[in-house]
């Protein structure tokens, strides 16, 4: 994604739909500038909904499956102004340090549980999950505002 003319950009992240398009997830995206859907996407439709909101980076999670899965890439970079976003679905297949590659973010979703942490300069970012309520956690997404020097998370809890 090129660098935007405005000062800020905002990134929606979305994981663990499983083929559900909650109408509170599709309200809470509106406004982004790009949509991260991070995997267990479910059904073709619900990358189909996130794109008449924003553009939509996706990738493959261990739930995806059939031919319209097989597009999607196990792991995506986002380049958004300064800032180098990766995204995979589950973070312990991740084989490379983030630092060595500038990251600023590491995306992923797959244990359903909301996550912002620093570990070495690197924000990791699970947004939760969006689809169908697992046990009693949250169901959620993610915003990223990225401006040239900051990067600011929220965890959006859809149920409040």
């Amino acid at each position: 994604m090129a660098p935007s003319r405005r000062s800020q950009v905002v990134v929606g992240v979305i994981s663990d739909t499983h083929g559900l398009v909650r109408p509170e997830a599709v309200d809470a995206l509106h406004g982004s500038d790009v949509i991260v859907h991070c995997g267990d996407v479910g059904a073709p439709a619900v990358l189909d909904a996130l794109r008449a909101i924003a553009p939509v980076h996706a990738v493959r999670g261990n739930n995806d499956r059939g031919s319209w899965a097989s597009k999607l890439q196990s792991e995506v970079v986002i380049e958004v102004g300064s800032h180098r976003l990766y995204a995979i679905h589950d973070v312990h297949e991740l084989d490379f340090e983030p630092t060595s590659k500038k990251m600023t973010v590491v995306l992923f979703g797959h244990s359903h549980r909301p996550l912002v942490e620093e570990r070495g300069g690197v924000i990791y970012l699970n947004p939760g999950s969006a689809g169908p309520r697992r046990f009693r956690l949250p169901v959620a997404i993610a915003q990223l505002v990225l401006s040239a020097r900051r990067c600011d998370v929220r965890i959006v809890d859809l149920a409040a």
